[in-house]
């Protein structure tokens, strides 16, 4: 069995619901950090912790240049930069051209936690409206790392989880009532 060192959750319209939905039922014992990357207009950053932290007994918190990745904690990518994982397990800001339309994208965090964690990495791509994670998918599949999506049809827009499941070959598909009790049980793994 592998142990998760973390969790990047994706996502872009209709994820947010999503994550109000499975943020209070992970339990606030995992043994791994949670980063989550939503696209979303420029200069929500506080509301969006805010909104979350309210949800979930985990500290939340905006990721940081430099900042040291902790288990226990979720992160979330600040509004119009891409976050990256570093191999040292620090975050790095980057505020590069935009990539599947989006800063931050999702891909290049799911493509550099891939690097960073390798199959201690776990990514859950939520409901979109374009291709973006897609790609990073594969990097974490090809790096040994656990690839989920959410089920389309549970999906406000269904793009984005429909595109992981054609071209990513994900480890498992969950419906939204299925995603706490499959994030909680990464914890058990030794």
């Amino acid at each position: 069995m592998r142990k998760t060192a973390a969790l990047v959750i994706g996502g872009s319209a209709g994820s947010l619901d999503v994550l109000l939905k499975i943020l209070p039922q992970i339990s606030p014992n995992i043994g791994f950090s949670i980063i989550i990357v939503v696209h979303r207009k420029q200069g929500t950053d506080s509301l969006l912790s805010d909104l979350l932290s309210h949800r979930t007994a985990l500290k939340v918190k905006e990721a940081d240049e430099k900042e040291k990745i902790n288990k226990g904690y979720i992160y979330i990518a600040p509004s119009d930069y891409h976050l990256l994982i570093e191999k040292d397990f620090t975050f790095s800001l980057d505020y590069s051209e935009k990539i599947n339309y989006s800063r931050p994208s999702i891909d290049v965090t799911f493509q550099t936690a891939a690097d960073a964690y390798g199959d201690q990495l776990a990514c859950l791509l939520l409901s979109g409206s374009n291709a973006d994670g897609v790609n990073g998918l594969i990097s974490a599949k090809k790096n040994g790392g656990i690839t989920l999506a959410q089920d389309p049809e549970s999906a406000q827009v269904k793009y984005m989880p429909e595109q992981a499941i054609l071209r990513a070959n994900v480890s498992a598909v969950l419906k939204i009532e299925e995603m706490a009790n499959y994030i909680n049980s990464l914890s058990l793994n030794p």
